[in-house]
């Protein structure tokens, strides 16, 4: 055997090459061989010996682009997909490129074991069904916002049957998304239903695109400060999405009429449209969109946007199926846009209507409003300066049998009279709110000769400054069966206006009173309304009223045993009201808030943990007698307790 090498001791070296070098991997490259290598002696080196390193890459990564595409779409498991993604940001990106549709699925059918194979791929079809049906949820939102996690989330929920919903909110400064993950979203979330993209300035038409091609499933698109979309996205949503049922609009400077027509032409489950602050939007794309196919339109929401009388006569007439109108910031629609709205009868189904900053908005149009919309049943009316007492009366009268809500913020031509005779008129009123109307005075009216609201259940009167306790007492004639009371900030009822309410809403029981911020009321209150409405009372806020002491606290610990939701913030109680307070009928009370009574001290301790044991909220901030130990102490305690300090 030596001889066949020319090897003939230990001693001596073969003069020939190596073969288990570049030889032998050439003769392993050609084939199967097998070959015989004998040990060799190393050579003694007197020399300086100098050892050089080749760095050469792993052969795959030599691979273009186009065989590691192939080779991902055949791998078949979502882990095998997920891991390969994990290599590197290269492999990543093209992972995600690959669609769901191109993936290549093995035959797993055996010839020997056919029915058994039948069932096992049935089974493994219903579990894929099952996944498909799921609704996975992705929120990015600021520095996340980037298109590698994107890309990331493309290829790791598309073994569970891919993302249902995906909110964008914000970009990465440095490396903000763009249409390129969008479009790893498109190809690798077939089944996405819900898209949400608020202030992506780098994502444009391409991306947009590409969702509409590969996600036919999406049924809600909400778009916000998206400068580099135009028309041409939205055309493509509109003619691959049909299942489209709600658009979201917003601040997107480059979208105008002709998306909103292809909208209107193509999506005819369209049942929610919101446009706001869109410079491009005017009358022929509103009213292509809202007389073209899209009968099945019910929530309607146009602001800040230059359409005109035309637009509000086209919702009137063809708006049939709209049950909530909001309008707002429409500078150039006048009177006789609402009016006609109102007269065209076709808002028979509108239940809910909202006007914000219209100057349009008058006695004349309201009252058509009412007239025209005999299904309405909550209207909301704020910033509305051309709104009298007699144009709410009118209203009133005509929308007498349906009308529900009523809510008036910053209306401030509207009076005491007009408020008084309002409620008087409505037949079916239960909530009425009034928020910072300044034309409200306090005069005295002759109250008798208005009849009384005997539905109203909710009366909300906020930081209406003139409205004082003359007023307040003839509220109360008109509202005896109140259950909520909210009268945070009037800083000019007393307890004489007050009083008289109570009373008079005594039969029927309050169940939640808000008297934040007013300052003149005092004990005398609060004991009646523990006296009177102690059984049904659950929320009671008494936040600011400085006049409110330890005895309001008693009386409420001995006649308030549903109460669960007690604000005394910034009153004049002491360790005394809390101790008894501790020892109350209330069994349920779970919220609870002494923040700024400084004369309570660590006294209360014992008090506020026995409290403890059903509260889930103690707001003991600026408490500064109470000291930061022992509210630790607490903390330790009370561990099922949110503790504010």
């Amino acid at each position: 055997m030596p001889t066949l090498v020319n090897y003939s001791g230990d001693d001596e070296f073969y003069s020939g090459g190596s073969l288990c070098s570049a030889d032998l991997g050439l003769m392993l490259s050609l084939g199967h061989a097998q070959v015989y290598c004998p040990l060799r002696k190393r050579a003694r080196i007197s020399g300086p010996f100098v050892v050089e390193e080749r760095t050469k890459n792993p052969s795959i990564e030599i691979l273009p682009d186009e065989c590691l595409f192939e080779i991902f779409r055949r791998l078949q498991g979502g882990r095998e997909r997920s891991a390969a993604a994990c290599v590197s940001k290269r492999w990543l990106m093209l992972s995600s490129n690959v669609r769901s549709s191109e993936i290549c699925h093995t035959d797993l059918s055996v010839a020997d074991n056919g029915a058994s194979s039948d069932a096992k791929m049935v089974s493994a079809d219903e579990d894929v069904e099952v996944e498909c049906d799921g609704y996975l949820t992705r929120c990015l939102e600021g520095k996340k916002a980037t298109d590698i996690r994107l890309a990331a989330i493309a290829v790791g929920t598309s073994s569970r049957g891919g993302l249902g919903k995906l909110s964008v909110r914000g970009s990465n400064s440095v490396r903000g998304i763009t249409n390129v993950g969008l479009s790893a979203i498109a190809h690798g979330c077939p089944s996405l239903r819900v898209l949400s993209l608020w202030n992506v300035p780098y994502v444009g038409d391409e991306g947009l695109v590409e969702i509409a091609r590969g996600c036919h499933s999406l049924e809600k698109l909400d778009l916000s400060q998206c400068p580099s979309i135009s028309n041409k996205g939205l055309v493509a949503i509109a003619e691959n999405c049909p299942s489209l049922t709600s658009l979201t609009i917003e601040s997107c400077r480059n979208i105008g009429n002709e998306g909103l027509q292809a909208i209107g032409r193509c999506c005819t489950k369209l049942q929610s449209l919101t446009i706001k602050d869109c410079p491009l939007v005017g009358d022929q794309g509103v009213a292509s969109l809202l007389s073209s196919g899209a009968t099945m339109l019910k929530k309607v929401k146009l602001n800040s946007l230059n359409i005109t009388d035309f637009s509000l006569a086209v919702i009137g007439h063809y708006g049939k199926a709209i049950t909530d109108l909001n309008l707002s910031s429409l500078r150039n629609v006048s009177q006789k846009g609402f009016w006609v709205m109102g007269n065209a009868r076709g808002l028979q189904s509108l239940a809910s209507l909202s006007i914000t900053l219209c100057r349009g908005a008058t006695d004349v149009s309201l009252e058509a409003v009412g007239k025209g919309c005999s299904n309405l049943k909550h209207m909301c009316l704020r910033k509305c300066c051309f709104v009298s007492d007699g144009g709410l009366v009118a209203f009133a009268r005509a929308a007498t049998g349906s009308l529900e809500s009523l809510l008036l913020e910053e209306c401030n031509r509207i009076t005491q009279a007009g408020v008084l005779n309002a409620v008087s008129n409505f037949g079916k009123l239960k909530s009425l709110s009034l928020v910072k109307c300044m034309g409200v005075k306090d005069l005295p009216l002759q109250a008798s000769l208005l009849s009384p609201c005997e539905s109203l259940r909710s009366l909300s009167i906020r930081s209406c400054t003139g409205f004082g306790s003359t007023s307040l007492a003839m509220v109360g004639m008109l509202c005896p069966q109140l259950h909520h009371l909210d009268l945070s900030g009037l800083t000019g009822i007393t307890d004489a206006g007050l009083l008289p309410l109570l009373e008079m809403s005594s039969k029927a029981g309050l169940v939640k009173v808000n008297l934040t911020d007013c300052l003149n009321l005092t004990d005398e209150v609060v004991l009646s309304l523990a006296r009177l409405h102690g059984e049904t009372l659950e929320l009671l806020n008494l936040d600011g009223c400085r006049k409110v002491t330890d005895a309001s606290l008693v009386a409420i610990a001995d006649n308030c045993p549903l109460l669960n939701d007690l604000d005394v913030s910034k009153c004049s109680i002491t360790d005394s009201g809390v101790a008894a307070l501790s020892h109350g009928v209330q069994v349920n009370l779970q919220i609870l808030s002494i923040s700024g009574c400084s004369m309570v001290t660590n006294k209360s301790v014992p008090a506020l943990k026995k409290l403890g044991e059903s509260l889930v909220g103690l707001n003991l901030q600026h408490c500064n007698a109470i000291s930061s130990s022992r509210v630790e102490l607490l903390v330790e305690d009370l561990w099922r307790c949110d503790i504010l300090s």
